[in-house]
């Protein structure tokens, strides 16, 4: 398997510039040389963070990849309190959140937002880590399959092959987010495998290179098995990743 697992922090709103220096050193202090060698390692701190954080790890020379948790489709221009893609890639953000779950439920983003979003981030040099899942009454009504198919063809529009063999998706089954319900290895694994097949016949080959995380309450207990899984190359990590040991546990994930 050519594929090199991702490991992403999603911090939310969560940890001032001090806090998350703070956290970033510390999770640099549990973790050793071999565990980058296995896994790519990003962090996604709140915008008020991300210089801050950017600065530690050029001078530690930490092994982090910096990330991002939103931005906004457009360069620049009158959108007030939003954050261009431009000004984080000026920032050495190399990875960026677009179309969480908590943005689709909460700010109303549509899939048709969400693919503008990827399209200017690979625009501006960086990777999109887009974001689909099923609420709870989706897979109840037998919907779910359906649904992340939807998202995922949307989110991915108009991107060409050479991209969709670098973006990331991140499968997050809504209803495990924050719940401390985690879907059983077998049913993330299936429905990345079903993710991974959309994109197939979308662009055919590309689908092997794609990286595909799982998100929904991934903690040091869970992230050996669901590793494990063919078709899961990663994992975005909530709340387990606002403590060092906890994430140091999930990256190291073959240790556990």
């Amino acid at each position: 398997m050519s594929r090199i697992p991702l490991i992403s922090g999603n911090w939310k709103m969560n940890l001032n510039h001090f806090e998350a220096i703070q956290l970033v050193q510390k999770l640099s202090y549990e973790l050793r040389n071999h565990d980058y060698e296995r896994v790519e390692v990003s962090v996604h701190p709140p915008f008020t963070n991300i210089r801050s954080i950017q600065t530690v790890i050029d001078a530690d020379r930490m092994n982090f990849r910096l990330g991002a948790q939103n931005c906004h489709a457009e360069a620049s221009g009158a959108f007030t309190g939003d954050v261009s893609p431009a000004m984080l890639q000026k920032l050495d953000v190399e990875f960026v959140i677009v179309g969480h779950s908590e943005r689709r439920a909460l700010s109303g983003e549509t899939d048709e937002l969400v693919a503008a979003k990827a399209k200017s981030v690979f625009a501006h040099s960086m990777v999109p880590i887009v974001c689909v899942g099923e609420t709870l009454e989706h897979r109840e009504g037998g919907e779910a399959e359906a649904i992340v198919e939807t998202q995922v063809k949307g989110s991915l529009a108009d991107l060409s092959k050479d991209q969709l063999s670098q973006v990331v998706i991140a499968y997050e089954p809504v209803w495990a987010i924050g719940t401390g319900q985690t879907a059983s290895a077998e049913d993330a694994q299936a429905m990345c495998s079903h993710i991974r097949s959309v994109v197939a016949a979308i662009h055919g080959p590309a689908e092997t290179e794609l990286r595909i995380q799982y998100g929904g309450s991934v903690n040091v207990s869970n992230a050996a098995e669901l590793m494990a899984m063919e078709d899961i190359d990663g994992a975005l990590v909530g709340g387990a990743s606002l403590e060092a040991a906890s994430f140091a546990g999930i990256v190291s994930f073959q240790e556990v």
